[in-house]
């Protein structure tokens, strides 16, 4: 007669379907199929009846001349230029307004964060009524306040205010003086590029001659130097060309130089405004979030209130501060979309005028979700490596 082992008991058999890896497995298959039969229907249909009313149906209008004209432009581009072009205008200037925002509502912000904390009471209060004014009015309402201020605040170009006989502000934008196009200018890009890595790694340098030896060195200084000097060098180097290219008044608008439409500059004040607000509460609470003893130990080594700032509480808030500025960033580069209410030329403005020379809908509609898509990803994973990179490390 066979014995059991001590302790070994017989495992009753489960039903399949009992079994939960199974019905998790079942449950995943049904609903990946679920929405896989979904798409395909909504596609077919789609397709069906895009057929059916003979509207065309792919990107080939890309390819397809534009005919219509953008008003700012970061890159050459004229009516005969593709939709491809008009887009890529679109998406440029998009950036451009997406970047400036993020760069200026994040030193606004600060400052005005830090100013909710000051014991000095008229600026703690402006800072708060400042705060409160804009995170409690939508964005569209400022944005339509700041162009209306603008385009009525200036006169039409001949009746230009003139500084120092070079710049004029009219209601058509601020024009000023710029250098004319010349080779050395692309190598002065480059080695402004350079200039920023070399600042990053001087800086870097700097930190760690610091931590070894106990004495600080000036990396914002001397990466400010490097990053100017290099460009300049160059300038030098080629040449210093210093050929202007001068705003004139001809016939009813200014001609020469260049010019800061008041669509872009009401876009880019409001949006800096409005999410300024937001990062000063961001910036205000992960101050407060730090234990007072870190200000307390400052103040005992003798650093001033600014220094204790600057070198002990603001690195220590970013890591609290830093998860919610993502988002705020992300809502930058989204709300820059209602650029479209003020006339501004932005992607979506491109888009709608290809929808409606072109029929094509859902293309275009794609190519916008794309876009914003790849722009927000960017700024998220850009974020996330920032983030892992001060996070605190156990060991």
């Amino acid at each position: 007669m066979a014995v059991e082992a001590l302790g070994s008991t017989p495992r009753a058999k489960v039903a399949p379907w009992n079994d939960p890896v199974v019905r998790g497995w079942v449950f995943q298959i049904v609903v990946v199929g679920a929405v896989g039969f979904l798409a395909w229907y909504l596609v077919s249909n789609t397709i069906d009846n895009l057929q059916r009313q003979k509207i065309a149906s792919g990107f080939h209008f890309l390819e397809r001349e534009a005919g219509f004209e953008i008003g700012d432009t970061m890159i050459e581009y004229s009516p005969a230029s593709t939709y491809a072009r008009a887009i890529w205008v679109g998406i440029l200037n998009t950036l451009r307004v997406a970047v400036l925002g993020i760069l200026l509502s994040t030193l606004l912000g600060t400052l005005i964060g830090v100013g909710r904390l000051s014991p000095n009471w008229l600026l703690n209060r402006i800072c708060g009524w400042y705060v409160e004014a804009f995170r409690n009015v939508p964005l569209l309402l400022w944005l339509f306040l700041f162009y209306k201020l603008i385009s009525e605040a200036f006169p039409g170009p001949r009746q230009a205010l003139s500084l120092w006989n070079s710049v004029f502000l009219s209601n058509r934008g601020v024009y000023f003086p710029v250098p004319l196009a010349d080779p050395i200018h692309k190598w002065m890009g480059i080695a402004f590029l350079v200039g920023i890595a070399a600042a990053w790694f001087v800086n870097r340098w700097g930190k760690k001659r610091q931590e070894a030896t106990g004495q600080p060195f000036p990396g914002i200084s001397a990466g400010l130097a490097i990053i100017i000097g290099l460009p300049a060098l160059v300038w030098l180097a080629g040449g210093a060309p210093h050929h202007m290219s001068w705003p004139e008044l001809k016939g009813f608008n200014f001609t020469g130089g260049t010019v800061i439409q008041p669509e872009f500059t009401a876009l880019l004040i409001g949006l800096v405004l409005y999410t300024s607000a937001f990062v000063a509460e961001i910036v205000r609470s992960g101050i407060l979030a730090l234990h007072k003893g870190q200000s307390e130990a400052a103040a005992a080594l003798g650093l001033s209130r600014g220094q204790s700032m600057r070198l002990v509480l603001l690195p220590q808030a970013l890591r609290v501060i830093v998860p919610p500025m993502t988002s705020q960033y992300l809502n930058i580069t989204k709300n820059s979309s209602l650029a479209i209410a003020i006339g501004y030329p932005d992607l979506v403005a491109s888009i709608n005028v290809t929808i409606n020379q072109t029929g094509q809908a859902i293309e275009n509609i794609l190519i916008i979700m794309a876009a914003y898509l790849s722009v927000s990803l960017s700024i998220s994973a850009f974020m996330n490596w920032y983030n892992k990179r001060i996070a605190l490390r156990e060991r």
